[in-house]
C-alpha cells in the first residue's frame, strides 16, 4: 500500500498572518512530500506496506532510521496540517477544556508548558500533547520525527497536538525567532479536532 500525500483542507494563504502562505507550499508541498516518498520506498516489497501508518509506528524497528525518520515525518505532518484551521485559535471546548483544567490546572498554565516544551526542545523536533487511556494528559517533546506512538518513546500516549519546531517549519517568517512562532501556534490550533483526538486516544 502506497501511502499518499494529504490534500490540504484550506488555501496556503489562509493561516497568515500567523504561518505565511510561502512556509506552508514549501513545508507540505516540498518537505512533507519528500517525507511521504520516502516513506513508501522504505516499505516498498516488504511486510509492512499492507499496514496503515499507526501500525507501522507502534511496532517498528527503532535502528530501522530510513523507516524511523520518513514514517515520522509522514505521520507528524499528517497531523499537523488536521490540528490547523483558518478559524482556529481561543481555547478548548467540550471534553478536552475540561481535562487541561484537571491536568494543568488551567489553560494558561498548559499554553505555558506547552510552550515550553517546544522551546527546550533542543535543535530540531516537535512538542506533544498526549492523552492516555485513563484520559492522563502528557505534555512532551521528542527529537527529529519521532513521535509518542513509537515504542518507548516519550511516555506513549495518544498525540492529541502536535507543533513542528523543525526550522523549517517557521524561518522564512520569524528566522530565529522560535518563541513568536510558538505563540503564533495558538491562533490556529483546530481546537474541534483536537477534541476529537482526545476522545479518541481516550478510548
Amino acid at each position: 500500500m502506497a501511502f499518499n500525500l494529504p490534500e490540504l483542507k484550506y488555501p496556503t494563504n489562509s493561516l497568515e498572518p500567523h504561518f505565511d502562505q510561502r512556509t506552508m507550499e514549501i513545508h507540505h508541498g516540498k518537505h512533507h512530500a519528500a517525507y511521504t516518498l520516502n516513506l513508501n520506498n522504505a516499505i516498498k516489497d516488504t511486510v509492512l506496506d499492507s499496514l496503515s501508518i499507526e501500525e507501522i509506528l507502534k511496532d517498528m524497528d527503532m535502528n530501522n532510521m530510513p523507516l524511523r525518520n520518513n514514517g515520522g515525518g509522514y505521520y507528524n505532518h499528517n497531523l499537523f496540517w488536521e490540528i490547523l484551521s483558518p478559524n482556529g485559535g481561543g481555547s478548548p471546548q467540550a471534553e478536552l477544556a475540561e481535562a487541561i483544567n484537571k491536568n494543568f490546572s488551567s489553560f494558561d498554565l498548559f499554553k505555558e508548558k506547552f510552550s515550553a516544551a517546544a522551546m527546550t526542545r533542543f535543535g530540531s523536533g516537535w512538542a506533544w500533547l498526549t492523552v492516555h487511556k485513563d484520559g492522563k494528559l502528557d505534555i512532551v517533546s521528542t527529537p527529529n520525527q519521532d513521535n509518542p506512538l513509537m515504542p518507548n518513546t516519550a511516555g506513549g500516549g495518544f498525540p492529541v497536538i502536535g507543533l513542528d519546531v523543525w526550522e523549517h517549519a517557521y524561518y522564512l517568517q520569524y528566522q530565529n525567532r522560535r518563541a513568536d512562532y510558538v505563540s503564533a501556534f495558538f491562533n490556529v490550533i483546530n481546537w474541534d479536532e483536537a477534541n476529537m483526538r482526545f476522545l479518541q486516544g481516550r478510548g
